[in-house]
C-alpha cells in the first residue's frame, strides 16, 4: 500500500513537471512569434502592442473568478481541461480571421481569455503538490523554463522548415497534444484548512499588506511585460532574423532554470521585500543596457539577465503569496498575482511600449523601463525599512 501511495506521489510530480514544460512551450509559441505573425499581416507596432496586451488584460479581469471557482469546487483538473478546449477553438478562429483587425482583436481576446487562467491554476496545484511532498515549487517550475527554452530555440527553425511565420498555427496546435494527454493523469489536491467562506474572501480583499504587495508587483512588472511584447519587434527593426528572436527568448528561459532549481532552498534566509527590491535595482541596470545597445546580438546576450531578475522576482513573489495566504485561498491568491502580472502590467506595458516605439524609437522603451524599475525596487526596500521600524 505504501509503495502504491509513493508511486502516485511520484507520478503526480512527473505529470506536473511535464504539464509545466508544455504549458510554457505553448507560451513560447505565442509570446515571441505571435507579434511576428501580426507584423506579417501588416499591423503597426502600436496595433501589435495592443493586440498582445488586450487579451491578457481582459483575461486578468475574470481570472480571479476561475481561481475562486477552483477553490470552491476543489478541482483544478476539470477547469484546465475546459479552458484548454475553449482556447484551442479560439485559436482556430484567430488564424482564420484573415486580415481583419477587428476579427483578429476579438479572437485574440478569446484565446487569452481561456488560455491565461490555466497558468495560475497550474501554479496553484504545483505549489500544493510540491509542499506536500517536501519539495519546492521551483523544482517544478524550472520545467516550464525548460519547455520555453526548447520551443524558443527550435521554434524559428521549425517555422522556417514549415514555410515561414504563416505556419505558426500548426506549431501552436502541435504543442497542445502532449499536455492534454498528461492532464488525464493529473490528480486534484484537496486544500487543507476550514475551506473557502465568504468571510475568508472578504479578508483577502481587505488585506492591506497583500494589496500593497500587488501594487508594487505591478510597478516592477510593467517594464518586464513591455519587453515581452516589444523585444522581438525591436530586434527585427535592428536586423534580427526570426530565429534570432527565438534564441533570445531561449537564452532567457534556459538561464532561469538553475535559478528556479536553487532559489527555493534559500528563501528563508532573506525577506521577500528585500530580495525583490534588489531585483528592481538590477532590472533598472539591465534595461539601461538595453537602452544603449543598438546591435541585435547584444540584445540577445542581455536576455541572460532574466536569470537574476525575472526568475528571482517570480519565485519570490509566488513564495510570498503562498506564505501569507491560507491554503484554501491558494488558487484565488495566485490568480490575483497573475492578474496583476499578466493582465494589468501587460496591458500597461504593451500600450506604453508600442506608443514610445512609434513616437521616439524602440530604444526609448528601455529608458522608461529603467526609470520605472528603479522606482519599484526602491519602494520595495523602503516598505521593508518602514515595516521593520514598526515591528
Amino acid at each position: 500500500m505504501k509503495k502504491r501511495t509513493a508511486a502516485r506521489k511520484d507520478r503526480q510530480m512527473l505529470v506536473l513537471r511535464g504539464m509545466n514544460f508544455w504549458q510554457y512551450a505553448i507560451l513560447a509559441v505565442l509570446a515571441p512569434f505571435l507579434p511576428l505573425y501580426f507584423a506579417n499581416l501588416g499591423y503597426s507596432s502600436s496595433q501589435i502592442g495592443f493586440l498582445m496586451m488586450i487579451g491578457p488584460f481582459v483575461a486578468s479581469m475574470i481570472q480571479p473568478f476561475w481561481g475562486y471557482l477552483s477553490d470552491r469546487l476543489q478541482t483544478v483538473k476539470k477547469l484546465i481541461f475546459l479552458l484548454w478546449i475553449l482556447a484551442i477553438i479560439s485559436s482556430v478562429a484567430l488564424f482564420n480571421a484573415g486580415g481583419s483587425y477587428a476579427l483578429t482583436l476579438c479572437f485574440v481576446l478569446a484565446l487569452y481569455f481561456f488560455y491565461q487562467p490555466s497558468m495560475p491554476l497550474l501554479d496553484s496545484i504545483s505549489v500544493q503538490s510540491a509542499a506536500r511532498r517536501g519539495s519546492s515549487y521551483g523544482s517544478v517550475r524550472l520545467f516550464g523554463s525548460l519547455g520555453y527554452t526548447v520551443v524558443s530555440l527550435s521554434g524559428g527553425v521549425l517555422l522556417a522548415v514549415l514555410g515561414g511565420i504563416t505556419k505558426l498555427p500548426y506549431l501552436l496546435w502541435a504543442a497542445w497534444i502532449v499536455p492534454f494527454l498528461l492532464l488525464i493523469f493529473l490528480r486534484d489536491e484537496p486544500a487543507e484548512g476550514e475551506g473557502m467562506t465568504l468571510q475568508s474572501i472578504k479578508e483577502l480583499f481587505t488585506n492591506k499588506s497583500f494589496l500593497w504587495f500587488l501594487f508594487l508587483v505591478f510597478i516592477i512588472s510593467v517594464p518586464h511585460r513591455m519587453n515581452d511584447v516589444m523585444l522581438g519587434l525591436y530586434m527585427k527593426d535592428l536586423g534580427a532574423s526570426d530565429a534570432m528572436v527565438g534564441w533570445a527568448w531561449a537564452l532567457a528561459a534556459a538561464l532561469e532554470i538553475p535559478a528556479f532549481a536553487l532559489l527555493g532552498k534559500h528563501l528563508h534566509r532573506i525577506h521577500e521585500y528585500v530580495l525583490i527590491g534588489i531585483v528592481g535595482i538590477l532590472y533598472s541596470l539591465r534595461w539601461s543596457m538595453y537602452y544603449v545597445a543598438d546591435d541585435p546580438w547584444v540584445l540577445l546576450a542581455l536576455q541572460a539577465g532574466a536569470a537574476i531578475t525575472f526568475a528571482v522576482f517570480w519565485i519570490v513573489a509566488m513564495h510570498y503569496v503562498a506564505r501569507i495566504l491560507p491554503p484554501q485561498l491558494g488558487a484565488t491568491g495566485f490568480s490575483l498575482l497573475s492578474m496583476v502580472y499578466l493582465g494589468l502590467s501587460g496591458m500597461t506595458g504593451g500600450i506604453v511600449g508600442g506608443r514610445l516605439s512609434d513616437l521616439f524609437g524602440g530604444a526609448s522603451m528601455y529608458l522608461f523601463a529603467a526609470i520605472v524599475s528603479f522606482i519599484g525596487g526602491m519602494l520595495f526596500l523602503v516598505t521593508e525599512v518602514i515595516s521593520r521600524r514598526r515591528g
